[in-house]
């Protein structure tokens, strides 16, 4: 009977080590989860696909802008067919469309994946995970409600061949531009975030987005000029009109005749504490939903 082979194993000695550079730390942490979600947001980085949606959307938002730039250089004068505070009702319904598309997959995509206990083990705290992931989409949100603005000035600016007199002939309505257009960004960050971060389903989350903002908006204006006394309070569950109302309040514009906000009868600030409102609750939210999430 012949004897079993004896079992036989090699060590190899792989030279493990701790690391002993410099820890970057938490700080690090959040600015690279910004840049990355930031990039994200454009799909940046990403399959070809992904970068279709929002591209499309940046280009209609800032349609409006190279129109009236266009209709400027025919002329050769200054044109001004669009107003800086009118110019973010243009905006508004590209803005949905692109908080629709993209803030399900800014909080969706880590749930599906279960890569959020990657980012937890690390420096990176759950309120970091949040507040990055608010910041980097607001700031995305930004780029499509100033940068129309800012080349409209510039445009315009050209057409008159004067960019220094025109800018401060205009001067003016930059506070007012940059005001609105950062309380845009940041309410529509928050408040599509909150409610996308509920579900990772990108299905659920994207009709949720959607029906805030573009299914309360008729809601909202039937009750307000229908039934009037407490339904006028319905104004402030349509985005779409207490942000322009804010708009309003912001540049020192009256509410248009026989609008929703002049039906409502509410004064504009109303209007801009309606936005930090909102901005307060979805923020708070998103840091709580992240919170309470499992890993």
């Amino acid at each position: 009977m012949q004897p079993a082979d004896a079992r036989t194993g090699n060590i190899y000695d792989l030279g493990y080590r701790n690391y002993t550079g410099k820890r970057l730390g938490r700080r690090h942490a959040v600015l690279a989860l910004y840049f990355y979600t930031l990039r994200g947001a454009f799909g940046l980085g990403r399959r070809t696909s992904s970068k279709i949606i929002p591209i499309v959307i940046a280009v209609i938002a800032f349609l409006p802008a190279v129109a009236q730039l266009a209709i400027a250089a025919l002329v050769s004068d200054e044109v001004d067919i669009i107003t800086p505070e009118g110019y973010f009702g243009f905006v508004e319904v590209p803005i949905a469309l692109f908080c629709a598309a993209i803030a399900p997959e800014i909080t969706g995509r880590d749930m599906r994946q279960r890569t959020l206990s990657l980012y937890f083990s690390r420096a990176l705290q759950r309120r970091d995970y949040a507040l990055a992931k608010l910041a980097a989409f607001a700031t995305a949100l930004t780029l499509l409600t100033l940068m129309p603005q800012v080349l409209l000035v510039f445009g315009n600016g050209l057409a008159t061949n004067d960019v220094t007199g025109y800018i401060s002939d205009n001067w003016a309505d930059v506070p007012g531009t940059f005001a609105a257009g950062l309380l845009i960004a940041v309410l529509c960050a928050a408040g599509s975030l909150a409610i996308a971060s509920q579900t990772p389903r990108r299905a659920y989350a994207t009709v949720g987005v959607v029906a805030w903002f573009l299914i309360s908006f008729p809601i909202a204006n039937i009750l307000v000029f229908a039934i009037g006394g407490v339904g006028r309070y319905a104004v402030f569950a349509s985005p779409f009109d207490f942000i322009y109302g804010c708009t309003l309040w912001i540049f020192g514009v009256g509410a248009e005749f026989e609008s929703v906000q002049e039906e409502a009868g509410f004064g504009l600030w109303t209007y801009f504490v309606a936005v930090l409102a909102y901005i307060g609750a979805g923020a708070a939210l998103v840091v709580r939903r992240f919170a309470r999430v499992s890993a």
